[in-house]
């Protein structure tokens, strides 16, 4: 347990001349006006205010501030006034705590329209004396390192507070060791099972990772002393929410992660970090992209440093930073490393580049009326390089910058992601490749008939929606191998009178499969569906010779021999699509032909004929050899895939009433995809199933009455 004598002697140890009666007579104060009080653990009240002054010295702040320390909840959780506050203590501190009273009275985590206001309360209480919000951040810290002694309910709370308001914001001050400790702390709680697995799995080669960074220290340390570079070394293992994140970006497991002890060398001028990065390169191979020059560029709360990942002693990825000890102080301070205070004026010109954010905050306050725009500037800047979004209930979501509804989705679960045809943020519906900003709320909106497009690939973030785009197209074309693998070894089977299961029960398959090295017969089928491997190929490992060259035919015989069959002798004749003596039928991607178009068929090797619409511009130019003519079998009825685009405004309920109209005329949507206008336009494109132009027609003519829709084309491509 701290005691008063205990802040005292830190306070002295960084300030001689620090008012010691002002301190004594806050400590005393606070202890009269908190008697009696009980914290939830059972302990005296006035430990939280000495543990909180304590934290305040850490961050070597002023006798104002660490006596306002012992004061901050003396207004808020007794019959204080600040009237007695300011009798007691002057103008200077009152402010101070009349601060923190009002942050503590707002709830930062409310998804109604108060919320914008809220911040604005904090911010402003913050950038009229910065001190309020160091202040404040000690406050949270000794908070969450009690916080076993709340409910479950209220510990999920302060911890989701923690991660997503004020521990980014230690980060934006610079403040890294209460950025590191509120992050794990809120982890913790957030998930106690992940927290506790791997500290379990830290702890159990904590021996073995000791002895490594002794081993480590001890060969930089030598070198140092042949290169006359005074300098100091130390080790540790990476935080627990740091690794976590790690693992969940990466989507690998604690084993996989290479890197979880990092180093830092404090030495005592630019020259030597330089010198030293120099030394560490020529011990160890440096791994590529992962140096940076932190020193050069800065970070926007100042930091310097050069950070560089190298192969170190057993082939093993350590992570290594280099600083002098003044930026060593403004890692671990930020920006209390340089407040100086003299007659109540806060920031010394000296100073004022390391206070440009803050200074841009006090200009926001007095330009932006709107609350909400100032919530939206005031979050990018707090979190540059993440977004938080709420779900409709209000729980937050933490995305790298730049995700999109598409990220959030397969963040729900893969179904919804691979369902996924749009959302709606902030109750407007944007396109999957709107990116979100911080403060969003987000409504996933999906379709049974919708499936994931490999365009996602280009405008998802996380390494979770990529793995999960990616595993549903390997496993789509995956049967899709399987399926036309089978169907062309099958049909070259039967020239030669074999039969396809015959082979797989008799083991002959199994065998060829093992000979191009494929681990099943599946594998090699699917391979034949991919176009590695022919149907003649596995033949003719099962055959001899001869029996395959009674069988072979030139490739030009047997195109020649094909024209003919599919025209019926002659290119006047017409051919059904319902397909024709076992051809093949494919209906061209790129143009859609329905019954009502004019086509023309073109001879494809090895896939049968092809069906174009007359116009088609991918079949101009070919080969005119190929071409065959065509017509629509009217005996039959066939559902055709088609693209349709929609033109309209961007408001509430158009989608719902698009959808209604396709429907109702009998067809059905198996895709669609929205995008949103600056000019508040929609561009919404589908794909429906038709049975004909005149089905066509018919569902366009539907759409174009509904009000707001400006224009419905089909699409060619």
């Amino acid at each position: 347990m701290l005691r008063f004598n205990d802040v005292l002697e830190r306070l002295t140890s960084y300030n001689p001349n620090a008012d010691i009666e002002l301190l004594k007579k806050a400590y005393v104060f606070s202890a009269k006006v908190h008697s009696g009080h009980l914290r939830l653990s059972g302990e005296p009240y006035l430990i939280h205010p000495l543990e909180v002054a304590g934290i305040l010295t850490q961050l070597k702040l002023d006798v104002a501030s660490v006596a306002t320390g012992f004061l901050h909840d003396a207004v808020e959780d007794t019959l204080t006034t600040l009237k007695e506050v300011r009798e007691n203590f002057g103008e200077e501190i009152t402010q101070l705590v009349d601060g923190l009273t009002k942050i503590s009275q707002i709830s930062l985590r409310s998804t109604e329209e108060g919320q914008a206001e809220n911040y604005r309360k904090m911010i402003l209480a913050m950038v009229k004396d910065i001190r309020v919000i160091l202040i404040k951040l000690a406050d949270r810290l000794h908070n969450m390192r009690t916080l076993e002694y709340q409910s479950p309910e209220k510990q999920m709370e302060i911890a989701h507070e923690t991660l997503d308001i004020y521990a980014p914001l230690a980060h934006r001050l610079g403040i890294d060791w209460i950025k590191s400790e509120l992050e794990d702390l809120a982890f913790k709680y957030l998930h106690p099972d992940l927290y506790d697995d791997i500290q379990r799995k830290i702890a159990k080669k904590e021996k073995e990772r000791t002895r490594y960074i002794d081993e480590v220290n001890r060969i930089l340390m030598k070198k140092f002393y042949e290169n006359h570079i005074d300098g100091e070394v130390t080790g540790r293992i990476k935080q627990i929410y740091s690794l976590y994140l790690k693992m969940t970006d990466q989507n690998i497991n604690f084993d996989q992660v290479y890197d979880i002890t990092a180093f830092r060398v404090i030495v005592n001028t630019v020259k030597e970090c330089y010198d030293v990065l120099g030394i560490i390169h020529s011990l160890w191979k440096p791994i590529p992209g992962k140096f940076k020059d932190y020193i050069g560029l800065p970070k926007e709360n100042m930091y310097q440093s050069l950070h560089t990942s190298v192969i170190g002693p057993y082939g093993e990825r350590i992570e290594i930073q280099i600083r002098t000890n003044e930026m060593h102080k403004i890692a671990d301070e930020g920006i209390a490393a340089h407040w100086k205070y003299k007659e109540g004026r806060i920031i010394e010109e000296a100073d004022d580049k390391r206070f440009t954010w803050l200074r841009q905050l006090l200009e926001w306050q007095r330009d932006l009326k709107d609350s909400a725009e100032f919530l939206e500037t005031v979050k990018v800047d707090l979190f540059p390089n993440e977004v938080y979004v709420f779900t409709p209930k209000g729980a937050v979501k933490q995305f790298p910058r730049g995700a999109t509804p598409v990220d959030f989705a397969y963040a729900i679960h893969s179904d919804v992601g691979n369902h996924c045809i749009g959302a709606k943020v902030n109750r407007k519906i944007v396109s999957l490749k709107y990116e979100f900003r911080s403060g969003d709320t987000v409504e996933i909106m999906t379709s049974p008939n919708q499936k994931p497009s490999k365009d996602w690939l280009k405008f998802a973030k996380t390494s979770r929606a990529k793995t999960k785009i990616r595993q549903h197209f390997k496993t789509e074309e995956w049967e899709k191998s399987i399926t036309l693998g089978k169907d062309l070894l099958e049909k070259e089977l039967r020239k030669y009178d074999l039969q396809q299961a015959k082979l797989i029960k008799s083991g002959e398959l199994a065998k060829v499969a093992s000979e191009f090295s494929f681990k099943d017969v599946d594998n090699l089928i699917a391979a034949v569906g991919y176009g590695k491997v022919t149907a003649n190929q596995i033949i003719g490992k099962i055959l001899p010779p001869e029996k395959m060259e009674q069988q072979g035919e030139e490739e030009e015989g047997r195109l020649k021999r094909l024209i003919q069959k599919v025209t019926r002798g002659g290119t006047k004749d017409a051919l059904l699509i319902k397909g024709v003596d076992n051809i093949v039928v494919r209906y061209a991607g790129c143009c859609n032909p329905l019954p009502g178009d004019k086509v023309v068929g073109f001879i494809t090797r090895g896939r049968g004929v092809t069906i174009h619409t007359a116009d088609c511009k991918n079949i101009m130019d070919d080969d005119p050899n190929r071409k065959v003519e065509v017509e629509w079998d009217s005996a039959k009825e066939y559902i055709y895939p088609v693209r349709i685009r929609i033109y309209s405004e961007d408001k509430k309920g158009l989608l719902a009433d698009i959808s209604n109209s396709i429907t109702s005329n009998k067809a059905n949507i198996t895709n669609a995809r929205v995008e949103t206008t600056d000019e508040k336009k929609a561009i919404g494109t589908f794909e429906v199933e038709i049975r004909d132009l005149n089905h066509l027609k018919k569902v366009i003519k539907g759409l174009e009455k509904i009000k707001g829709v400006h224009r419905v084309e089909r699409v060619r491509i």
